[in-house]
């Protein structure tokens, strides 16, 4: 029988060429997002589609229940889902900052505390949480979206040794720069909270970077590939980089003092 996987934020991007992949290998994939109209082509593709707002726990609770219910079983659970809040710490609202953690950490959290009795009864099972790059490093104008991926990285460390007893892996994947709409938000969000106050110099050279910079940025594909690799691994590693300047600028970031880290990110921008 194919193993079950329910992964969320399969309407585009990383989500969508990931459903695609695990199609293609064989999985029987649950895609879960708001968008449902945008996963036609996963739907022809054999996966099942499911509507699901990552800020409403009704939601999460009925995807999950919906794939037991279907099926038994849940095998592999990618949350992959997120959004990016970009603006100076001192200007984004603290409301902002509450919906960024709900969708890319207390959503996931919550779907993790839904699939694990399931995966524990079976006695085996796969978390896989996608973070990116900023879940170790951290760059100006994008402080809440750099807590809420160090968070989820966090999280997942504690809750991969507490769960591995009962034959269930966590692992970790750190996209770089990836050529998604992921990131179409960015230079209007800096020039909303930023652009005209004290940070507004900062905000318009990091906007126009956001506009041109992701050219030359990885496909989706590439992570969907480790994201299958990383599902099908036995032992599977914890944490994976890829994608354009993933591994160069961790290996930096973890080189480098603090302070001569600032200096090389901010060089640009100042």
């Amino acid at each position: 029988m194919p193993k079950v996987c329910l992964l969320t934020g399969a309407s585009a991007g990383i989500g969508h060429a990931t459903a695609l992949e695990l199609l293609k290998a064989g999985y029987l994939v649950y895609g879960a997002a708001r968008r449902v109209s945008k996963m036609d082509e996963l739907r022809a593709a054999g996966g099942r589609p499911l509507a699901m707002d990552a800020r409403s726990e009704a939601d999460l609770d009925r995807a999950v229940r919906t794939v037991l219910d279907e099926q038994g079983r849940i095998d592999v659970l990618i949350n992959n889902a997120g959004t990016v809040l970009h603006g100076a710490a001192e200007d984004v609202p603290l409301a902002a900052a509450r919906d960024q953690f709900q969708v890319n950490v207390f959503a996931p959290a919550r779907l993790v505390q839904l699939v694990l009795p399931a995966m524990r009864a079976q006695g085996s099972g796969r978390i896989v949480n996608v973070s990116s790059i900023g879940g170790e490093i951290s760059l100006p104008l994008g402080s809440w979206y750099y807590a809420s991926k160090h968070a989820l990285e966090a999280y997942s460390d504690t809750l991969r040794m507490e769960v591995r007893p009962f034959g269930i892996e966590v692992v970790v994947i750190q996209p770089g720069i990836i050529k998604t709409e992921f990131e179409d938000q960015t230079a209007s969000q800096l020039r909303e909270y930023s652009g005209n106050g004290p940070y507004g110099h900062m905000a318009e050279a990091m906007a126009g970077k956001s506009e041109t910079g992701l050219a030359d940025g990885s496909d989706p594909a590439v992570v969907a590939e480790t994201i299958r690799r990383a599902v099908e691994a036995d032992p599977p590693e914890t944490r994976y980089a890829v994608g354009l300047h993933a591994e160069e600028l961790l290996k930096l970031n973890r080189a480098l003092p603090d302070r001569d880290f600032d200096e090389l990110v901010t060089r640009s921008i100042r």
